[in-house]
């Protein structure tokens, strides 16, 4: 009888295969659920409410504000790239373009649907060059993540577990020389000719994605710049309002060091796999443990990540539904 409920239930035609997504993001919902409640349950729920009902009013009010620079910053990212990459000029069809990503994204794993949730207002484009454009504008921010964190994690090695200054060097060295090699093949146009792009394409399953890249080659390199300082401005704008986050809920003002932890999270948030809902969790544990390595109280780094999930992707992603819903309904 139960080999028969479990046919009838989890056969490979009937359950499993038709309810394959429904299954994956309740199993996400589960893992956000128990990571956050293992957290909640290691930092005390009383020191969380404590932080909570004792923050400084100014900084929560300040850095809420800052998500408004934060939405422009990805705004006007995106808009570059549609002016360039799309030949889209239109404004609003370029924020709402945005906000259906930012609403697909924050339930899908690896925040796959923001590429096809940006690709539904622009109807007349193949959904491939859309996506395209989407992986751009998030590869420069994924830069700015790499370098900044990487130091970031050195220096953080380095003073944590007292490691030898030589070997401290030696991973400068080595990491300064990858990132010169990497931005040269990036910002040279011979590289799209180069041997190693030439092998790439050998392969039957790579050339196709690989033809497509090669639109990259005829960027304007002033394109890459604006690129590079605007997603500089953002990833600034994420890390100063987790400063400002933890200062409400802690009280303390060690803006240095909180900026330091913010630069730490996101480079172990990238490098974990997002198996949660929204990261959720992830980054919330990343917060604490280096928040806490940094001699700050556990509930102030869980707050502060948790309130930045809030205000720069919950709340942005809602407003992207509401307007999808709209669409829907229209």
């Amino acid at each position: 009888m139960i080999e028969a409920v479990i046919k009838k239930y989890l056969g490979s035609e009937s359950y499993l295969s038709k309810n394959k997504k429904l299954i994956f993001f309740l199993f996400k919902i589960f893992i956000a659920a128990g990571l956050l409640l293992y957290i909640v349950s290691e930092v005390k729920l009383n020191e969380i409410i404590s932080a909570i009902e004792g923050a400084n009013t100014i900084y929560l009010i300040s850095a809420f504000l800052l998500t408004f620079f934060n939405l422009y910053l990805q705004y006007f990212k995106w808009k570059l790239t549609c002016n360039i990459l799309l030949k889209e000029n239109s404004k609003s069809k370029i924020a709402v373009s945005l906000l259906h990503g930012l609403a697909a994204g924050v339930f899908t794993p690896a925040r796959i649907g923001e590429y096809f949730g940006r690709a539904i207002v622009f109807r007349d484009l193949p959904v491939y060059k859309v996506g395209l454009a989407t992986l751009l504008d998030k590869f420069f921010p994924l830069l700015m993540v790499a370098f900044f964190g990487s130091i970031s994690s050195i220096i953080f090695i380095h003073f944590q577990y007292e490691v030898t200054t030589f070997l401290t060097i030696s991973l400068f060295v080595v990491f300064f020389s990858l990132f010169y090699f990497f931005f040269y093949l990036l910002f040279n146009e011979k590289f799209w000719d180069s041997f190693i792009f030439a092998k790439l394409r050998k392969s039957d399953r790579l050339n196709y994605f690989l033809e497509k890249l090669k639109e990259l080659k005829y960027l304007d390199k002033t394109y890459s710049i604006k690129m590079l300082i605007v997603s500089f401005l953002f990833y600034l704008c994420f890390l100063v309002q987790y400063a400002l986050l933890v200062s409400a809920f802690s009280n303390n003002l060690a803006f240095i060091e909180y900026l330091w932890a913010g630069n730490l999270i996101m480079f172990a948030k990238t490098i974990i796999p997002p198996i949660s809902l929204g990261e959720l969790g992830i980054r919330e544990g990343a917060s604490v443990y280096f928040i806490t390595r940094l001699g700050e109280s556990a509930s102030a780094g869980f707050n502060a990540s948790f309130f930045l999930f809030l205000i720069n992707v919950l709340l942005p992603s809602i407003v992207g539904m509401l307007l999808l819903t709209k669409k829907s309904n229209g």
